[in-house]
Parts: structure tokens; sequence; C-alpha cells
């Protein structure tokens, strides 16, 4: 009894708060994870989740504001039981760890997310490594904690954002979206992390604050068990795909490109066509959005925008047309010789793609 009322009068606040981390999905946009808080009102009986990972579908231009990197999250809540439940029924687990604040503490963060959850002040722009579901979390447990948290690295030294991306990508067996995600993020995603940088991974931040040496976390406990998933099969990979391609492309040179030539110029003009509108993508990209990570983008070496101009002059015996696939044939090579050298780590199931450009271009260049 004497240990119940000394921890009561310690602790007046009738607050129990504790961080949420949830495993990763099957979807993309769920591939990483997800943080949220989770507070237990003993004196009204609630026990409320708050989410900063939130968005509408519905939003005015959803897909131009998220492509330009304009796209406004927003903070929300929800009863803890249904919470749990969204999670449990996608086999996806959830960590809670349960937080050691002061019940003045305690008020403080209770008080600052239901500000936070009004309609004038829910809504942030959101950007996957910098302001997210965790960094907002983090940010704000970094704010209320006195004296202020020191959460340490949790990666091997010299981690880059791209590594970090890739151990996710290649653990839910995505690799298109790891190709997808490697053809839109420029030089700035092979920096090398900071412990700060590090957390805007969910698992990350638990790790982090599980290994504070201000002991912020009380108990760490898994809600509840997942089912063993089996691993899939991957056959239809990039690697398959880009090789399948330029078997492809070389099987109708040897035997059809005397019999169907306007196929062959139809083939080569679709291939650059769809290069250079990829590389006009990435050029938008860079210089158009707000997403910084998507900028020096090192792809444009292979994906260049003007492909799509040369698409429309696949007959043509001009000069500068014969230089330009000079130029092109150069430029493959000389992408493939530094390749790992490059500032940007480039997907590696890429030369085969550039191998099949250089050659058409050679193609296209002899036949003039």
């Amino acid at each position: 009894m004497l240990s119940c009322f000394t921890s009561h009068a310690q602790d007046s606040s009738r607050l129990r708060i504790s961080l949420l981390t949830c495993t990763p999905g099957d979807e993309l946009y769920s591939l990483f994870g997800h943080t949220a808080l989770r507070i237990t009102d003993s004196s009204s009986s609630s026990d409320i989740v708050y989410n900063y990972g939130t968005f509408n579908f519905e939003d005015k231009n959803f897909y131009l504001k998220f492509v330009r990197g304009k796209l406004n999250y927003f903070m929300s809540a929800e009863y803890f039981e249904d919470f749990k439940y969204g999670y449990q029924v996608t086999n996806r687990g959830i960590t809670e760890q349960l937080l050691q604040l002061s019940a003045d503490e305690k008020k403080a963060l209770q008080h600052f997310l239901t500000e936070n959850l009004k309609e004038e002040n829910k809504y942030y722009q959101y950007d996957f490594f910098f302001n997210n579901c965790t960094t907002k979390i983090r940010d704000i447990l970094l704010k209320m904690r006195t004296p202020a948290l020191q959460l340490p690295a949790v990666m091997p030294a010299k981690t880059r954002f791209r590594q970090a991306i890739h151990a996710y990508l290649d653990r839910g067996h995505q690799p298109w979206s790891k190709l997808g995600i490697d053809i839109l993020l420029g030089a700035r995603t092979d920096r090398v992390m900071s412990a700060s940088d590090q957390q805007f991974l969910p698992d990350n931040l638990m790790k982090a604050l599980d290994s504070s040496s201000h002991k912020i976390i009380v108990s760490s406990v898994n809600l509840y068990p997942l089912p063993q998933k089996e691993q899939p099969i991957l056959l239809f990979t990039p690697l398959v795909f880009f090789s399948a391609l330029l078997l492809f492309f070389l099987i109708l040179q040897a035997g059809a490109r005397r019999k169907w030539p306007v196929l062959m110029s139809g083939l080569d003009g679709l291939l650059f066509f769809c290069t250079g509108t990829l590389g006009i993508v990435l050029l938008f990209m860079w210089v158009a959005t707000d997403h910084s990570m998507t900028k020096d983008n090192y792809n444009l070496l292979w994906a260049i925008p003007s492909h799509v101009l040369i698409s429309f002059f696949i007959h043509s015996k001009k000069s500068w047309v014969k230089k330009y696939w000079l130029f092109t044939v150069i430029a493959g090579v000389l992408l493939l010789l530094s390749w790992a050298f490059l500032p940007q780590q480039l997907n590696i199931f890429l030369t085969v793609f550039v191998v099949l450009l250089t050659f058409r271009a050679a193609v296209r260049y002899s036949n003039i």
C-alpha cells in the first residue's frame, strides 16, 4: 500500500504516455513503419492515439501536390482499440514503450497535442526524411522533456540515407519500388546520416529512445504476436526485365532488321521517347518541386530529356542527328565506366538498360 501511495504522490497527472512503433506493411507507403503517441487518462477513462501520419486522398489536386512536395499531412486522433485493430488485421505489429515523464511534462504534452489537433493547427508540410510522422513526435519529446534528451546513433557509422531505405526495401522484397526510388532520388540521398537524421525511421527512433542515457523508457512490450509470413519468390525483377528487353532487341537486330526496318525504327523511337520523358520528369522533380532529395540527380546522365526530340528523327540522315547518336554512345560508355565512382549510387540493374540505350544509339549512328 505504501508503494502505491508513494507512486501516486509523485505523479498526480493520472496520465500514462507511451510511444507506439508499428512494423512495416506490404504497401510502399507503409513499408517503413509508423510512429504514434498513446495517452491513457485514468481520470476520464480515455485511451487515445495521436497520429501525425494522416493524409486525405480526396484533397484537391492531391497527386499534383504530392509530386511537387506540397502535400499537407495532418495530425489525427482515434481510440486505441480502433488503432490497434487496424494494424492487427493487416498483420502489422505494435511495440509500446512506456515513457518516463514527470506529471508536469505529461500534462504539457497532453495539452500540446490537444491544441495541435485543432483545425487551424493540425496541418503540416510533409517531408519523408525530415518532417514525417516520426520526426514530428521526436521533436515534441525533445521539446517537452527536461533535461533535453540526447538520442544516440543506432545505425553503423557512415550509413547513408539510401542505404537505410534499401534495407527496408530489400527486407520487404520490393525490387521495383527500390528501382523507382533509386531513379527519383538524387545524390543528396547518398549523404551520410547524423544521429538525428537516422530518426526519420520509426524503428530507429524506438531504438534511440531505448538507448538514451536519460533512461526515458520505463518498459517495452509487443502488444500482440504476429503470424509468420512466407517469403515471396520473385521471378519478375528489374534485372530479368532489362535483360529480356536487351535480348529482345539483339534478336530483332540480328534477324528482323532487313525484313522489318519500320518495326525497328518504331521500337527505337519508343525506347528513346520513353527514356527522354523520364528525364523530363526527373528534371521537373529537381527544379520545380520542394523535394530536397530529388535534386542533383545523376540518372539524368542516361535519362537525357533531349531523347524525346531525337525519337522523332529516327529516320533522319542529317549530320546533327548522326552527331547526337555519337554523343549518346560516348556518354553511355563513359557512364558505364564511371558507374562505381559517381557521387550518387545508381541502381545496378540500370547498367543493363544503359547498355541497351548505347547499343541502339550505336546502331542508329552506323545506319547514317
